[in-house]
């Protein structure tokens, strides 16, 4: 009763800081937990090592994974209902070399339970709406953490009277509203056929959750050239690293000078008066030769304009200043 206890407190006070991440972590002479909140580690709570993997029990017997399997990965899931609120928990458990167990908590939150973001430039947010109204593709990049699918959703919940269709893997946000797929590869569902199958649809806005091999980059490409507006994600350090990444999977320059109309590299940064805030850095092919972005590094003259600025304002402490300089 105590480990259920502790695991509901955990998690209500996890879905107050609207963290995105529980972890239980083997560590020294007992357990900690952190929560991943707007990007950041933050230390909760350190538990015996008896207790904790009494909570991990707890937590695997709920999404119905194997409590007698502390080695091998493993998977579950588990919808947590309190008075407040309903979240959906994807957990992921493993153990090290010497059979320590592990678990993430992902907690999956429903658009409306999401606050609103706040941004330090708010002109940015409406660059990005009118990149949207031209249709073709607009890229979001940056590390974990960073907001990028829920500024994905916020602007699909914008376009609401469309039909919009997402691919993820796997679903971070639940919308309702919108037609959701999650990629299952094992029962035949990889990124590039339920993109093929999200075409036969024909939506308005087609969200895909990240753009990671040769096949959905060419598709995601046809997507926007047909006319339809494609949200994504690239993994790449800044908005020149998006260009070269998607070079790499064989886009041709004439395709992206003809589709891809705004890249978006955001962070998730700190504020002295205790909130977070997106900065983006943000970088238009229509007023930027593609061949010279090849050739640049790095973030943009005007990302390092605006930290400053803000810095300046006083809304970001120096040591922000100096950590995300270089995004």
């Amino acid at each position: 009763m105590e480990s259920q206890q502790i695991v509901l407190k955990v998690l209500d006070d996890a879905i107050q800081r609207h963290a995105s991440d529980i972890y239980f972590l083997p560590h020294r002479d007992g357990y900690l937990i952190n929560f991943n909140v707007d990007g950041v580690d933050v230390r909760y709570q350190k538990l015996k090592t008896t207790v904790a993997l009494e909570c991990i029990n707890y937590l695997k017997f709920q999404a119905h994974m194997n409590i007698s399997e502390h080695r091998r990965p493993q998977l579950g899931a588990w919808r947590y209902s309190s008075q407040r609120t309903v979240v959906d928990c994807r957990l992921s458990s493993v153990g090290d070399f010497q059979g320590s167990e592990s678990l993430v908590v992902r907690l999956i939150y429903a658009i409306a339970q999401l606050t609103h973001q706040r941004y330090f430039v708010p002109d940015q947010w409406q660059v990005i709406k009118t990149a949207c109204r031209r249709r073709g593709l607009v890229i979001f990049s940056g590390p974990t953490g960073s907001g990028k699918t829920t500024s994905m959703y916020k602007l699909a919940e914008q376009f609401g009277d469309q039909q919009i269709l997402s691919i993820e893997d796997p679903i971070e946000i639940f919308y309702p509203d919108i037609l959701q797929l999650q990629v299952n590869e094992k029962a035949g569902m990889a990124y590039q056929d339920l993109v093929k199958v999200a075409l036969r649809h024909h939506p308005n806005i087609l969200i895909i959750g990240e753009i990671r091999d040769q096949e959905t980059a060419k598709i995601a490409i046809q997507a926007a050239l047909s006319g339809h507006l494609v949200l994504s994600t690239v993994h790449a350090a800044n908005c020149y690293g998006v260009v070269s990444r998607l070079c790499n999977l064989e886009i041709s320059l004439t395709d992206l000078e003809q589709t891809l109309q705004l890249i978006n590299y955001q962070r998730l940064i700190p504020t002295t008066s205790h909130e977070t805030k997106v900065l983006f850095d943000q970088l238009d092919l229509r007023k930027n030769d593609p061949y010279e972005i090849l050739e640049q590094r790095g973030m943009t003259p005007e990302w390092k304009q605006n930290l400053k600025e803000i810095y300046q304002r006083q809304e970001i402490t120096h040591q922000d200043y100096e950590r995300y300089l270089y995004g």
